[in-house]
């Protein structure tokens, strides 16, 4: 069970004594005390008097935070405790806290992961330190469970993604990259405000599945007796808007496609839609590119930023390079090739690729994009007219009905942005979905795209002029935080199921399972066993990850 560790039972049997020396460990109506980084900036005076003692006892001050590190001296105690700004030193003695409070309470009972109220005054340690005295000490939150042992940290990447809460206990970055990731959230929706787009809200579960080529997730709706299909995308709806009159909306929302999960694929993830009625595809890179201009003005970064091993220039304007273009100057593929079907199919099997040998050239074309130009895109690039039939919501170029007046944004290898003059013809976006539903029956695609007579219906009442482009934010927060999975970006991120707490061997290796007692170890400070031989230990977890 979740509480059989030893040291957790201790923990209980603290919280236990706690109630019964008439002290609650979970009180209520607790205020927020002062913040540490207003405590070091309040007090900083305190270090400059000129004292033998610097120290101020006319002032009072509150403090809460999570205990982060204890130090027991006899009668006194020098503690580090967590607030939302960081780490603040207190410091507790017998003499200054209530007759038996050091002994019975603060020196038995207050462990590394409990939450406290200290209040006292500021005074300036033997080392320089400026340190709250305590006068009064309160529980505020009794930790049961104890944290990882310090010095090796929370280092485990399943356990983190998994119990977040305790990833950012342990990890404070980690928190800075979410509070990060909210400010961009927040800068992009002010910044499309500000350009007159209204935010509007689309439906999450769907009839059809439609807005992108994707695998959808299926649900049952009880009430009405259907199947619907959460969405891929947003696109669809977005579009009818523009048809009743809204002619700049937006959306930041979620999106769930039932496909591989990888460094840059979750299959529910963040991103913002919108579409600008009597504007086309360059209006659109011009508008991302102020976009990029105003979110690293907001957030005061360098144009030029690592990206692992990468330095990405995001000084505008971004390059444009057409798609064909760049399967020859970027990804060095011959131009009779990029332009010849058989020819694609022949050269991507010389080159080790599997495809289907149905696919149309534009599918072979972006086969070979995939391949030889993607990952050598490092620098902000807008590629630039995709062949018409991989962009089925696409406008025809009125140059080359074979061209959709589209673009893709790539940075370090990635795709962070798809946006295109919206087809409004409602003949051929009929035709469109009709050939994706007929290649999806000849080659069995799952991800292509299903027929929306309504969809073609709002088209039928007429859709001005149009251009419409979706930004994923979680690849976004990638680049300008430089996290390299986007399992690092999103908080609770999607994961394989764990084994039930009460399923688990008492005595079981905590990374392969392993139950033989005889190969078993036990963890530091009691926390569960690993494997004595970490070899065998690492090939038991791979075999059972590759199932």
């Amino acid at each position: 069970m979740i509480f059989d560790n030893q040291y957790i039972q201790e923990r209980i049997k603290k919280a236990e004594k706690l109630r019964e020396e008439g002290i609650t460990p979970y009180p209520a109506n607790i205020t927020k005390g002062m913040p540490s980084s207003e405590f070091f900036e309040h007090f900083a005076y305190v270090k400059e008097l000129d004292a033998d003692e610097k120290k101020d006892e006319n002032q009072t001050v509150t403090l809460t935070g999570r205990i982060k590190f204890i130090r027991i001296m006899g009668k006194a105690a020098f503690a580090k405790i967590e607030d939302n700004d960081g780490l603040v030193q207190i410091y507790y003695n017998r003499d200054d806290l209530p007759e038996g409070y050091y002994n019975n309470i603060a020196k038995k009972l207050f462990e590394v992961g409990d939450i406290i109220e200290a209040t006292g005054y500021p005074f300036v340690t033997q080392t320089g330190e400026l340190t709250l005295h305590c006068k009064d000490i309160k529980i505020v939150s009794k930790a049961i469970i104890p944290l990882p042992e310090k010095f090796h940290g929370l280092t485990d990447q399943e356990i983190r993604y998994r119990q977040r809460y305790l990833d950012m206990i342990m990890n404070p970055e980690v928190k800075e990259t979410f509070v990060m990731r909210s400010k961009i959230v927040s800068l992009i929706r002010r910044f499309f405000e500000d350009h007159g787009f209204l935010e509007v809200e689309t439906p999450m579960m769907h009839p059809i599945p439609g807005g992108a080529n994707a695998k959808p997730f299926v649900t049952h709706h009880n009430a009405l007796g259907v199947d619907r299909y959460l969405r891929i995308a947003p696109e669809l709806y977005l579009k009818r808007l523009t048809v009743g009159g809204m002619e700049a909306v937006f959306e930041i929302n979620r999106n769930f496609r039932n496909e591989g999960m990888d460094q840059t694929h979750n299959p529910e993830f963040t991103s913002i839609e919108f579409y600008w009625a009597y504007h086309n595809y360059h209006d659109l890179m011009k508008l991302t590119e102020d976009l990029f201009d105003y979110i690293f003005a907001e957030l005061q970064l360098p144009k030029t930023l690592t990206y692992g091993e990468m330095e990405i220039d995001f000084s505008t304007p971004f390059a444009k390079v057409p798609f064909v273009e760049a399967l020859t100057t970027i990804g060095g593929v011959p131009a009779d090739v990029a332009t010849d079907r058989e020819k694609g199919l022949a050269y991507l099997k010389e080159h080790g690729v599997e495809v289907n040998e149905n696919l149309t050239l534009g599918y072979v074309q972006a086969e070979l994009f995939d391949e030889f130009v993607e990952g050598k895109l490092i620098n902000p690039t807008f590629i630039t007219d995709y062949p018409i039939d991989i962009s089925p919501l696409s406008r025809r170029s009125d140059e080359n009905p074979e061209i959709a007046e589209r673009f893709e944004l790539f940075m370090a290898g990635k795709e962070i942005a798809n946006g295109f003059n919206e087809l409004n013809d409602p003949i051929d976006q009929f035709e469109r979905f009709k050939a994706q539903a007929e290649a999806k029956e000849a080659t069995g695609d799952e991800e292509a795209m299903h027929m929306d007579l309504d969809f073609v219906r709002a088209l039928g009442h007429g859709m001005t002029p149009t251009a419409g482009e979706g930004i994923g934010i979680d690849r976004l927060v990638m680049m300008l935080t430089n996290n390299h999975s986007i399992r690092d970006v999103i908080l609770f991120p999607a994961m394989k199921p764990e084994a039930a707490l009460e399923e688990r061997p008492k005595n079981a290796c905590k990374k392969c399972g392993n139950t033989n007692e005889e190969e078993l170890k036990p963890a530091k400070k009691g926390k569960g066993f690993f494997c004595i031989d970490a070899a065998a230990c690492k090939k038991r977890e791979q075999t059972q990850n590759s199932k």
